[in-house]
């Protein structure tokens, strides 16, 4: 469930002893906060549970991401709306998708995303296997189907082949939730260790300029931290949007969040919280996609969700020390797909 105001307030008072600014504390007082606060995003790609990584699985599983085929249209792929070289979102308010109906939220980022304990805004999904299959289904993104999707599949020898090396105690490799698995074994590895930030944690202390440390302290001091903490700065819980003050309607676009999953009215205008790791690569920002500027959505959080009434020079601390979570960009060569058959559904745009 989400966390209410009285246990983010009551989590960030009992920081506010160890709180500090660049006057009443040493460097080395703000690197110990941060490395209990937060963590490292690693080298390697973390285990799934329940589906395990092999070879013949990630390779499959990057076809299938960047297989547009996967929708009725054969235009939209995963990497459409999560493009990887984009900081894996796609720079649009929201997503455009079948038919260029726009779908209702922005688009999160694929990268670090397998260190959410949820996928989506609302957590509707429990894991990035279970994300993948939302997507390829729904009517405003891919507007396929489980039974078309297997067709096409089935349709290329070449992908008959890798399902079967990559679930090899399968009788019938070639089935919609094996898609979804390779995908998220894929996605799984799309994480960007070795910002500055991370060397800043791991005991390196001229990581961080000194304005940028400024902006890690009043970032942890006015309780930013209590929401986009740990190993991916997010994406550990759900919280109101507002707490102190509701943000415009344009920012909330008529979306009540988590209370669409649950219909519990205690969850109405809460969301996971977004990572903020690579945020500089990923504007807009918000659910709604509504804010453009990095530093304009710090100072909407100062008004809406922390009251701290930060200074502009504040603002713009915290602000720098952000563009220092951009860590070590994946590396994926874009793969060749199989050609299509006489069997292959042609592209539909109804």
């Amino acid at each position: 469930m989400r966390k209410t105001l009285r246990a983010v307030l009551a989590t960030a008072l009992l920081t506010l002893p160890l709180a500090f600014t660049s006057h009443a504390s040493t460097a080395d007082d703000v690197q110990k906060k941060a490395q209990s606060l937060f963590k490292v995003i690693p080298a390697h790609a973390p285990a799934i549970a329940g589906n395990t990584a092999t070879a013949e699985k990630l390779e499959l599983g990057k076809m299938l991401y960047f297989e547009p085929r996967l929708s009725k249209s054969a235009l939209i792929s995963c990497n459409t709306c999560h493009n990887v070289g984009m900081g894996g979102a796609d720079y649009q308010e929201t997503s455009t998708g079948h038919g260029w109906k726009k779908g209702p939220r922005n688009a999160p980022t694929v990268l670090n995303s397998v260190f959410n304990m949820a996928q989506f805004w609302d957590g509707r999904a429990k894991d990035l296997a279970e994300q993948a299959k939302g997507p390829v289904q729904a009517g405003v993104e891919m507007n396929s189907t489980p039974e078309l999707v297997v067709q096409t599949l089935k349709s290329m020898p070449e992908y008959v082949a890798l399902f079967t090396k990559a679930f090899p105690g399968d009788k019938d490799p070639v089935t919609f939730d094996n898609m979804a698995k390779a995908i998220e074994v894929f996605e799984a590895t799309l994480i960007t260790p070795d910002s500055r930030f991370d060397r800043y944690l791991k005991g390196d202390a001229k990581a961080l300029k000194q304005e940028e440390k400024e902006g890690l302290a009043l970032f942890i001091s006015n309780g930013c931290v209590e929401c986009h903490g740990g190993i991916n700065m997010g994406g550990d819980d759900y919280y109101e949007l507002g707490i102190i003050k509701k943000p415009s309607e344009a920012i909330l676009a008529g979306d009540k969040g988590r209370y669409a999953v649950t219909q519990n009215a205690g969850d109405e205008f809460s969301f996971k919280s977004p990572s903020l790791r690579n945020i500089e690569l990923t504007p807009p920002y918000f659910h709604s996609g509504i804010v453009w500027e990095m530093r304009e959505a710090v100072s909407v959080m100062n008004i809406s969700q922390i009251g701290a009434n930060l200074l502009a020079a504040d603002i713009d601390k915290i602000t720098a020390f952000l563009k220092t979570t951009t860590g070590k960009q994946p590396q994926v060569s874009y793969p060749i797909l199989p050609a299509p058959t006489t069997d292959t559904p042609k592209p539909s745009l109804n």
